[in-house]
């Protein structure tokens, strides 16, 4: 199909060339680059909270997702002069120029560059050394699935109730999820990393079947790993509401406790694009408090 024409247009005051709107980046479903700049549009409000603060890098995939996609970390040169920049931890400690995407249109210019996934650090900017987020990355070794991700989830969020803090779930628009523990005030990446590494060693400990916190692969099958190097400095997680670049346009999605509940006695946590947009219209960002509620981490003793 021959490439389609340029379109100048305005989003939310803002110019912006948009190119090749015809083009079917999801072959399966037919979802075209017009259905994702629409949909990142229309999830804005709810995005926005969670990565207009921060450099985000890109993995993008100019010719759909049946193509080899490219991770894009660095401001591009030719973007838009109200695409903002922020300082970030780069590949070796040398810090690089990030884009932040701070407003709507600022997302519909990285949905123009084929940008499916968004992936953002734990870290806002100007406070690169001090994650406001902790997270738990669960990801299933086969045959295990979300479902087990769920089962493990909710042994977390136990013990984290515990210490008396709480969590907060997504999908990861995959095959397994995420925990989100807010913090928003003063930590450090090893703290975060050093405490995400104990609550999955007790985890793997109190569950060895079915749990891992073992970076080596041959661990994994059929166990759910809980991977704490995420915490890491330099390391991004996929964002909430980034679209996927899988055969359909899943979405990483926050959910509720309950539908974690739920995912655990078997119910499948998969959500496409404009669903999550009708979940937003109904339930309002479930991820809301991940940027504001405040918590500290525990101390360890040395």
């Amino acid at each position: 199909m021959p490439a389609s024409e340029p379109v100048r247009t305005e989003i939310a005051g803002r110019p912006l060339k948009v190119t090749n709107l015809t083009k079917v980046l999801y072959p399966l479903v037919g979802f075209t680059k017009a259905q994702v700049i629409e949909y990142y549009v229309k999830i804005a409000p709810a995005m926005l909270t969670h990565i207009g603060d921060r450099g985000v890098t890109f993995k993008r995939w100019p010719d759909g997702v049946t193509a080899e996609p490219f991770f894009n970390k660095r401001a591009a040169s030719h973007r838009p002069s109200w695409v903002e920049t922020c300082t970030g931890p780069g590949n070796k400690g040398k810090g690089i120029e990030y884009p932040v995407l701070a407003e709507v249109a600022a997302l519909a210019w990285s949905a123009n560059l084929a940008a499916l996934e968004i992936h953002s650090p734990m870290a806002r900017c100007g406070e690169i050394e001090s994650p406001s987020i902790l997270v738990f990355d669960l990801d299933p070794g086969k045959p295990a699935t979300i479902i087990e991700c769920c089962q493990v989830a909710l042994s977390i969020q136990a013990v984290l109730g515990q210490l008396g803090l709480e969590a907060f779930a997504k999908t990861s628009g995959s095959k397994g999820m995420q925990l989100y523990v807010p913090l928003n005030t003063p930590h450090t990446h090893n703290h975060a990393s050093d405490f995400a590494l104990a609550i999955a060693q007790l985890l793997q400990k109190q569950q060895p079947d079915s749990v891992t916190a073992t970076m080596t692969k041959s661990q994994r099958p059929g166990k759910i790993f809980i991977d704490w190097s995420q915490n890491s400095r330099h390391k991004t997680t996929i964002a909430p509401y980034s679209l996927r670049g899988k055969e359909r346009p899943t979405v990483s999605t926050p959910i509720s406790w309950d539908e974690v509940s739920d995912g655990a006695d078997g119910e499948w946590l998969s959500f496409e694009a404009f669903e999550v947009v009708e979940r937003v219209e109904e339930f309002g960002d479930l991820f809301a408090p991940v940027a504001t509620l405040e918590q500290e981490l525990p101390v360890g003793r040395d």
